[in-house]
């Protein structure tokens, strides 16, 4: 995920094991399929917020006589993504560290300028979708953006619960803006695109299967454990120790649920640059 070097850091998470994991899972597949439509093999990409690289890799592959740039905040996940891309053997990806509210690139550079899961993590996201608009290329050039919205979970958990109410309110006490996928294209226009030039459409993940629950539930439990989320959620009274313990209980506990259900929306966009 991406964040300004000239704005306050908001960030509530951090780059852990737990944290990379659920990054390194995301792929053009399972997070950016409202923008496949959209992409020839000749486009140049911006990836704002790379983390790991995975969709920037997938992204890459679909650009064979193009190119991509993956940006992040910090260069702690960098090291990573480029050993993913020479893994895949990419050689069309470059990974360097930027700034969302001042990407030094010119006006007009990118055919595509992608952001996944970013805007909700940054301190100023209006600010940030100008500098994506102003670097897209005119007269046809996109903006594509997909955030979370909602969460959703069966079977019903004080737990689960307890972990998202925590989670949004140290997002918000760190100035982000937790969950905006409903109203991004709100901020487009308030970024100067008219709403003519913008198409809204909606995603989802879904974890059900033993593998897919083990996945999402597994990083989310060690995640309330030992990542900087634990150590937020004290250092602010959010939540106790012994709280913390009892939400990774019912991670486990919806783990091991057969019938555990877990879905997450997104609102996309897809802005036109004219």
């Amino acid at each position: 995920m991406s964040f300004s070097t000239s704005q306050p850091i908001v960030y509530a998470q951090d780059h852990s094991h737990a944290v990379l994991q659920t990054h390194s899972w995301r792929t053009v597949a399972n997070s950016a399929t409202y923008l496949r439509p959209y992409i020839q093999s000749h486009m140049s990409i911006l990836d704002v917020g790379c983390g790991p690289g995975s969709i920037t890799v997938d992204l890459a592959k679909l650009v064979p006589q193009g190119r991509v740039v993956g940006i992040e905040y910090t260069s702690d996940p960098l090291k990573d993504a480029r050993t993913f891309a020479q893994q895949q053997g990419v050689t069309n990806a470059e990974f360097q560290v930027g700034d969302i509210h001042k990407l030094d690139f010119p006006d007009n550079t990118f055919d595509i300028v992608h952001a996944h899961q970013v805007l909700q993590h940054v301190a100023d996201p209006v600010q940030a979708l100008r500098e994506m608009k102003r670097v897209c290329k005119k007269d046809g050039g996109i903006m594509a953006v997909r955030e979370s919205a909602k969460m959703l979970w069966y079977p019903e958990s004080q737990g689960l619960e307890h972990f998202w109410e925590v989670a949004t309110h140290m997002g918000r006490l760190k100035g982000s803006n937790p969950h905006p996928g409903h109203h991004l294209h709100v901020w487009a226009q308030e970024a100067g695109f008219m709403r003519s030039q913008i198409t809204c459409s909606s995603g989802a993940w879904c974890f059900a299967s033993p593998e897919e629950r083990a996945y999402w539930g597994g990083s989310m439990e060690e995640r309330t454990l030992s990542s900087v989320f634990a150590a937020n959620a004290t250092e602010l009274n959010l939540a106790t120790q012994e709280e913390l313990k009892a939400m990774a209980k019912a991670w486990r506990t919806w783990i091991e649920d057969d019938n555990g259900w877990f879905s997450v929306l997104h609102g996309e966009i897809i802005c036109r640059k004219e």
